[in-house]
């Protein structure tokens, strides 16, 4: 049973990990990209002008 102990931290860091992708990916566009946008692109003309 000492397997069990051994792969349960990698397998809990793999879930984790995998739920963060998800978030970040269904995080991109939608309704909140167009604000974004508009942010970084206010962003840059400061930094440009």
């Amino acid at each position: 049973m000492d397997y069990v102990s051994a792969l349960t931290p990698p397998i809990v860091m793999a879930i984790a990990f995998t739920a963060l992708v998800v978030t970040i990916v269904k995080s991109q566009g939608g309704a909140n990209k167009a604000k974004e946008d508009a942010i970084v692109d206010a962003a840059a003309r400061k930094t440009d002008g």
